[in-house]
């Protein structure tokens, strides 16, 4: 079974093309043996595409994490199934059309350099409702800002989003050593508050254009970029009145930019074709 490598600023996922492939069963298992990153390829995910419509540039999208779970959306992994259907010209640029299950994003192809992308891409609207998240502490809430969370006897003031998938955002005045944000990340992504788990974002506001942020993700752990991540510490910032509308994200290996229009959100970043392959097992 052929596959293609690709990564944006370290989130690096495998993607497969149904056409180019065999019918995978046990998708879920399949995920976790192939991301493994000592007796698989290795990789935060992995991207299943499917092209519908070439001269339309609709695609069908599903995601799975490296622990074989599946979540609605990924900012990052949809840049890099944008800059691989680029790459291999099975659809005309600049725009493609992603079927996901958070809904129809679209993504633009803003530069070209051999294999190396850089793509805007739709995250959708962001969601603020306790329901919409979903977060359940028994109560409805329209809006959840700095909310008093309890972890190991400590109070984390989280702010919590959707954009197509739950996130939790933790503001800090300096990173706290890594063995702790992972400690704190892997408590709050299986809180009970959040009945589908949550990603979360530890964000140092440098001024009000840019922000750092450490990335914790539902099913993967830590990485080094976020697109939905970024989106999100993007929007929690702005809901917070710290930062304007146009945020620079800066991430591990470098930076997305992320602006809140009107009601949409989008972001903007690399992505780089690796390497093609193919699996013996």
């Amino acid at each position: 079974m052929k596959f293609t490598k690709l990564h944006s600023l370290g989130n690096d996922f495998l993607v497969i093309d149904p056409v180019e492939g065999e019918i995978i069963p046990e998708i879920a298992g399949f995920a976790n043996r192939v991301c493994d990153r000592h007796t698989g390829v290795g990789a935060d995910g992995l991207l299943l595409i499917s092209v519908k419509d070439k001269a339309k540039g609709l695609v069908s999208f599903r995601i799975f994490n490296a622990d074989g779970s599946e979540p609605e959306i990924s900012g990052n992994g949809l840049r890099c199934a944008a800059a691989y259907l680029f790459f291999k010209k099975k659809v005309d640029p600049p725009r493609i059309t992603f079927q996901t299950s958070a809904g129809d994003r679209d993504g633009d192809l803003l530069e070209e350099r051999n294999n190396l992308f850089q793509i805007k891409i739709e995250m959708g609207i962001p969601r603020f409702n306790s329901r919409d998240i979903p977060f359940d502490d028994g109560s409805t809430h329209e809006k959840i800002i700095d909310y008093p969370l309890s972890i190991n006897q400590k109070v984390y003031p989280i702010t919590v989003v959707s954009v197509g998938n739950p996130h939790c955002a933790v503001f800090v005045d300096r990173f706290p050593a890594r063995i702790e944000w992972h400690q704190i990340g892997r408590e709050i992504e299986s809180h009970p508050f959040f009945p589908n788990r949550t990603n979360i974002e530890f964000i140092r506001v440098l001024n009000r254009q840019e922000i750092d942020v450490l990335f914790w993700e539902r099913g993967v752990g830590e990485t080094l970029s976020s697109g939905s991540g970024s989106s999100a510490a993007a929007v929690a910032s702005i809901l917070k009145n710290l930062t304007e509308r146009r945020v620079v994200v800066r991430t591990s290996m470098g930076k997305l930019v992320v602006e809140w229009e009107s009601e949409k959100v989008y972001q903007s970043g690399p992505a780089e074709v690796v390497f093609e392959g193919s699996l013996l097992a």
